[in-house]
């Protein structure tokens, strides 16, 4: 177990997320319950053989990390992946519940030689779109649960530009944008696309956002319609910089709004992560991992 303090987050709990989950233990020293789960988590870590990373942060000592993540009783412990906190717990949890929670999100102890063979035969989609949608239809008509070959079919519809079919691929899972953080991200993009498509592309439509934000610079609409614009254009990284300019005025602008969309497009930047022998997740796009750094800068700034 690893202590972190304001000075090595970024590296410890941030960077660290990008390539495995990180757990973070609030403790303090007076509270009891924490010295109960302490060495919960830490045989736990043990036993799962790197598969997670477990750190600790005083809440007493780092009281602005703690208000950086919402933290108001103790022990809190807030799973970190991917730059982002994805789930969390309050309270001594017992062993098996403790496992019974990181099981969710963890990678598998290890990958089946039969999966690696069945995933390194998989059609590219930048060489062969269709392949690789006939691959993922079939995923999905086989386990219709299959989040992540969901994911990835609607996902290479939309960058193909066909919009309809993704909706029709995406209606069975609307309903649950507000629990699969990545289902969110799809339906953001389609917005953005229906955005564009009911007159906000016009000619010249990026001059006139231009022009309106130029006469204001907290004009966070225009910046938030431009950053969509730049969304069903598939330009990623100047929407991630415009949506960057209203967060860096203005956290909380219009309930989140500028955040969660930020999450949203990097979520969709990530390419598919494999399962890998040591059940370890492949590092992330050096570009992905850039713009979450900025993030986190400015959230806890």
């Amino acid at each position: 177990m690893i202590d972190v303090t304001i000075a090595n987050f970024e590296e410890e709990v941030v960077a660290a997320s990008m390539t495995l989950p990180v757990l973070i233990d609030f403790w303090a020293p007076w509270c009891g319950p924490c010295k109960s789960l302490g060495p919960v988590l830490e045989k736990v870590e043990v036993e799962y053989g790197g598969r997670f990373k477990l750190v600790k942060i005083d809440s007493d000592q780092e009281q602005q990390l703690g208000a950086a993540f919402g933290i108001r009783s103790i022990p809190t412990c807030i799973l970190m992946m991917n730059g982002q906190p994805v789930d969390g717990f309050t309270g001594a949890l017992t062993e098996g519940k403790v496992k019974e929670f990181l099981d969710k999100h963890v990678p598998p102890a290890e990958a089946l030689p039969e999966e690696e063979l069945q995933l390194e035969a998989e059609p590219d989609p930048a060489t062969d779109p269709e392949g690789a949608l006939e691959k993922l239809q079939h995923a999905i008509a086989t386990d219709p649960a299959d989040d992540n070959a969901r994911f990835d079919y609607v996902k290479l519809l939309l960058q193909l530009g066909r919009s309809d079919d993704a909706k029709v691929a995406f209606a069975p899972v609307i309903a649950r944008r507000s629990v699969v953080r990545r289902f969110d991200a799809l339906q953001r993009w389609m917005d953005a696309i229906d955005f564009v498509a009911a007159g906000a592309g016009s000619t010249g439509a990026e001059a006139q956002f231009d022009a309106k934000i130029a006469t204001n610079k907290r004009d966070f609409q225009a910046r938030f319609d431009k950053a969509r614009f730049l969304m069903n254009d598939q330009r990623w990284l100047e929407a991630l910089d415009e949506l960057l300019e209203i967060l860096m005025r203005d956290k909380a602008w219009s309930d989140d709004l500028a955040r969660k969309t930020y999450i949203a497009v990097l979520d969709i930047m990530e390419a598919p992560k494999p399962k890998v022998a040591d059940g370890q997740i492949p590092p992330e796009d050096p570009e992905v991992a850039r713009y979450r750094r900025r993030l986190s800068s400015v959230i806890l700034s």
